[in-house]
């Protein structure tokens, strides 16, 4: 297992966003993808899921304490208006991501934890964004 799967692992566990397989999150998301879609990048909490496609970008937020009822969540990328990313200090634990759609007054707000994947996510949001 190589250092940086490990460290996704206990990121996620500990309930800060952490790399997953994109093979995994791909096989998962099947049903919902379009033909040609894939999943490029993904990133995983307890349960919930962040999965960057090669179209879109796709929020998991599974519900409830047994998990059944599961929303997801399509953006296009052409609808990312403007992202914005708070770290996390020294007394404040989470760190959010917020992005602001068009159309839509109020920001999606993402509590991601400490770790090293909101970075990572911002750079995935920059690189997504249409030119």
């Amino acid at each position: 297992m190589t250092n940086t799967r490990l460290m996704g692992i206990i990121d996620t566990l500990l309930g800060h966003a952490g790399a997953a397989p994109a093979e995994r999150i791909e096989k998962e998301l099947q049903p919902l993808l379009a033909d040609g879609e894939r999943v490029e990048s993904a990133f995983a909490f307890v349960r919930d899921v962040i999965a960057f496609t090669n179209l879109r970008l796709i929020l998991v937020n599974k519900q409830g304490a047994t998990a059944k009822k599961v929303e997801y969540r399509s953006i296009p990328y052409r609808s990312i208006v403007m992202h914005a990313l708070e770290t996390a200090g020294h007394f404040d634990l989470d760190c959010d991501l917020k992005l602001w759609l068009s159309g839509q007054p109020d920001p999606i707000c993402l509590k991601l934890g400490r770790g090293q994947a909101a970075t990572r996510l911002v750079a995935l949001l920059a690189q997504h964004a249409p030119r």
